[in-house]
């Protein structure tokens, strides 16, 4: 009896044991699937220019040459998005963000709800890792006092994955400006604050324009953030609020702060 009791117990463990290993294979493939996604995304309504490149160049040298974050300061818009034909396949695209040298280089979504785009990828079609997608309860075009944009923490680094790694300095300092493209308008996003917090945070409110509620909030952000910058919004910034998931306590988020600097037209 005890021979087939250990028997069934070695078949059940072996049973889950290749459930697991199915389980993986196929959340593994739901990741490429959707990085191929948004890859050809980038190939078909992006096109970088020579700033970009030589942004590329700079931050593979940073650990030789330190002016890498100064080329990123200076540059212009390192990419060109095609809005017409983006937003010809989904007149919700609102934006393109992309920071060189990391995997940020989507398009921004938003949608009616903050609901649908948490499961589904700027296409409209399903997808786990979800898209790129502003509070359906900001203003339009970028207006208020901050924006927020909302990404999941996907465990391969896509998406918003890679926010936290502006806790450390030295990664801020390689990559202190970040770019929001917009069909009229496009905007360096410079970070000044990134912080791990709570969704039910004051991080979250939104201000529709400038008032001493948003000096206090500005502040407070400041006050919270893993980074140093001499970089400071004024009271009457346009500014940005990257979340994304974290996993320090339960219903923690990671974001990231940015003032919103005009350089330009499309």
């Amino acid at each position: 009896m005890g021979k087939r009791v250990r028997a069934i117990i070695m078949i059940l463990a072996l049973l889950v044991f290749l459930g697991s290993g199915v389980a993986v294979f196929a959340i593994r493939r739901t990741y490429k699937a959707s990085r191929q996604s948004y890859a050809d995304a980038a190939s078909a309504y992006t096109q970088k220019t020579d700033i970009d490149d030589n942004i590329t160049t700079s931050n593979m040298d940073e650990a030789e040459d330190n002016s890498a974050a100064s080329d990123i300061d200076d540059a212009g818009p390192p990419i060109i998005v095609d809005f017409e034909r983006l937003q010809g396949d989904n007149p919700q695209v609102v934006a393109w963000l992309y920071c060189p040298g990391t995997t940020i280089d989507y398009p921004v979504i938003q949608g009616v709800d903050n609901e649908f785009y948490l499961h589904h990828s700027y296409t409209g079609a399903e997808d786990q890792s979800g898209a790129i997608f502003v509070d359906s309860q900001c203003s339009p075009g970028f207006t208020d006092s901050n924006s927020i944009i909302y990404g999941h923490s996907m465990k391969d680094g896509s998406m918003f994955g890679g926010l936290e790694a502006w806790e450390d300095q030295d990664y801020f300092d390689s990559h202190p400006v970040i770019w929001l493209l917009t069909p009229q308008e496009n905007y360096k996003v410079r970070l000044f604050s990134g912080y791990t917090t709570s969704a039910y945070s004051n991080t979250y409110t939104i201000f529709r324009g400038p008032g001493s509620d948003f000096s206090a909030y500005l502040a407070e952000c400041l006050a919270q953030s893993d980074f140093i910058t001499e970089d400071r919004p004024s009271d009457d910034s346009r500014c940005v609020v990257l979340s994304t998931c974290a996993y320090d306590f339960d219903e923690a988020r990671y974001v990231l702060h940015g003032r919103l600097e005009q350089v330009g037209t499309q």
